[in-house]
């Protein structure tokens, strides 16, 4: 998704005057940060998720 929003935005030129073209552009800028928005979010539930070890106590008898 994100190298996907990248094509679309560095392979239009800044000085094109086509709407759709324009249009192109600003969709590629878009599903660029939402690609961004959820690598990070996968990236943090998988930590929050992440099993820790369980402590063991050592109990002197």
């Amino acid at each position: 998704m994100f190298g996907f929003g990248l094509v679309l935005f560095y392979s239009i030129e800044l000085g094109q005057t086509d709407p759709i073209l324009r249009f192109l552009k600003n969709t590629g800028t878009f599903v660029g940060i939402s690609g961004m928005g959820v690598g990070l979010a996968g990236v943090l539930l998988y930590l929050i998720n992440k099993n820790e070890p369980t402590l063991k106590e050592h109990s002197e008898s």
